[in-house]
């Protein structure tokens, strides 16, 4: 069902990119009905227009809250193109308005350049959000264009199809309307409620993505929504994949725990650290990194918290690695990286972690906050007579971060600020204890003054006398199991000590 352009209202908040339509419509005789700021645009081009004050009989009133809300606007964009309506038309005089062209004022660009409330409610749209509706809604007759994102379309069928449209383009419209329009309120609505309000409605909308080589899995379709610019520049490298992006969110949130610290590197494999180390120079975190597990690293994710020099760059180059990812290169290390195209490398602009997680799950949404508890040595409280020194204190905290980072169940031995062994993703803690020592171990590490974080309690002090076996003499649990006392008998009796941090870091 075909329709030809006939009538338009245009009523816009940004002019650009409009001139070019302005003067095709002019070109097919379109008759133009439209306010203010557009109406002195339009005019300034050489184009006539017919004002909205003269079709309803009233101004522009309350500061510009009231234009265009009139049955003599709305009749024109909603009536079906029957006998009926066309009559009823006709007996109050409205005309037929065959292309609504109108864009919103910018709530979202207010809300993130002020705090000023008045100034934020006055760029809630009424008019313009209505008019986008009505002809959304009468996309059998009407052609609706919500944003200059669609001017293009436009322009190419008043140009090619000489204003002629048909139905399922007016369809594509409409759709791309209700989205414009649903984005809006989903924008108004989580700026004005609160805490409570929020809690009972899942409702986020992102309009910028783009599609992914694939998901998880080949036969898998995969897009990410939302800005990558934003946080890092792709200095080079190829396409970034569904799975590089999971690892660079979660190498992104680890190295966040070490944002402040000396230079740490950490090394990621399917979201798991499996190597990381802090030091006094890059070079020295990359080496003590990788000699956590240098087999595990082949094809995994790095991630530093300092710029990238020559020297470490060398070093790191020996390897295969999916994505390195720092807050700067030196120019040296750069041209060095940079001479393997396919490596993608990742200037880090911002440690951004979202407030919320989301998972789709059976037929709905589970939400829950981002574990952003980070424990520091003042949060410790020791449950046994012998008192952790300072580097023990200091290698707990270090540990329990690593923990935080690492499939449950999990288990952490770490060392001097070095992680010499992990067991992650077990069902039982006894099994993550042992993955933990054996890696370790087979890596070549002495395990004497090492420490032991675990993500969550121990019911038992099966863990705490494995890893006593092994030489370690210190260990950081959150506590809370009823059974908590015969772990803390264990080191007491055995020349241990541990702290409880009263938060559980689970990761499932």
């Amino acid at each position: 069902m075909e329709r030809q352009i006939k009538s338009a209202l245009i009523s816009v908040y940004y002019k650009d990119g409009l001139e070019e339509i302005i003067h095709q419509l002019h070109e097919l005789d379109v008759t133009i009905y439209t306010t203010g700021g557009t109406q002195q645009f339009i005019e300034s081009l050489g184009v006539n227009v017919k004002k909205v004050e003269d079709l309803t009989g009233y101004p522009s009133i309350l500061d510009g809250r009231v234009k265009t809300l009139h049955p003599k606007v709305f009749g024109g964009i909603l009536a079906v193109r029957d006998t009926d309506h066309l009559a009823q038309l006709e007996e109050f005089e409205i005309p037929q308005i065959d292309l609504v062209l109108v864009d919103l004022y910018p709530f979202e660009e207010t809300v993130a350049k002020t705090s000023n409330e008045p100034d934020i409610i006055e760029k809630i749209d009424i008019g313009g959000i209505s008019l986008i509706r009505a002809g959304a809604k009468n996309f059998n007759d009407v052609v609706v264009i919500p944003s200059k994102d669609q001017y293009a379309a436009l322009y190419k069928i008043l140009k090619e199809q000489k204003g002629v449209t048909s139905l399922a383009q007016r369809r594509f419209f409409a759709s791309e309307a209700f989205k414009v329009s649903s984005h809006y309120d989903t924008a108004i609505f989580n700026f004005i409620s609160d805490g409570d309000q929020k809690a009972m409605v899942f409702k986020q909308s992102i309009t910028d993505h783009e599609a992914l080589r694939y998901g998880e899995n080949p036969h898998q379709r995969g897009y990410f929504f939302g800005k990558m610019e934003d946080v890092f520049e792709k200095l080079c490298g190829k396409e970034i994949s569904y799975n590089n992006l999971v690892d660079i969110d979660a190498a992104i949130q680890l190295m966040r725990e070490f944002r402040n610290e000396p230079p740490t590197f950490a090394i990621l494999k399917h979201t798991n650290p499996c190597g990381i180390a802090t030091r006094t120079t890059v070079l020295d975190a990359w080496n003590a990194a990788l000699a956590g597990d240098p087999v595990s690293a082949f094809g995994g994710i790095l991630i530093s918290n300092y710029t990238i020099d020559a020297d470490a760059a060398k070093e790191i180059d020996k390897i295969f690695y999916e994505v390195l990812i720092a807050p700067d290169f030196t120019e040296d290390a750069k041209d060095l990286l940079m001479a393997k195209p396919k490596r993608v490398l990742l200037k880090l602009k911002e440690y951004h972690v979202a407030q919320s997680m989301y998972k789709s799950l059976l037929n709905g949404v589970i939400v829950q906050d981002t574990d952003m508890a980070t424990e520091q040595t003042d949060d410790l409280q020791i449950k046994t007579l012998l008192i952790p020194n300072e580097r023990e204190k200091s290698d707990l905290i270090f540990a329990l971060k690593c923990a935080k980072h690492l499939k449950s169940n999990t288990i952490v031995l770490a060392k001097d600020g070095q992680l010499l062994g992990m067991g992650c993703g077990q069902t039982s803690r006894v099994d993550a204890c042992k993955q933990a020592i054996e890696k370790a171990v087979s890596f070549g590490f002495d395990l004497k003054g090492a420490v032991m974080a675990s993500d969550a309690f121990f019911p038992f002090p099966d863990c705490v006398e494995l890893v006593h076996k092994e030489g370690i003499r210190a260990v950081i649990q959150p506590g809370g199991s009823i059974k908590d006392q015969l772990s803390i008998d264990y080191c007491n009796e055995h020349d241990m000590t541990m702290a409880f941090t009263g938060v559980r870091h689970f990761k499932h």
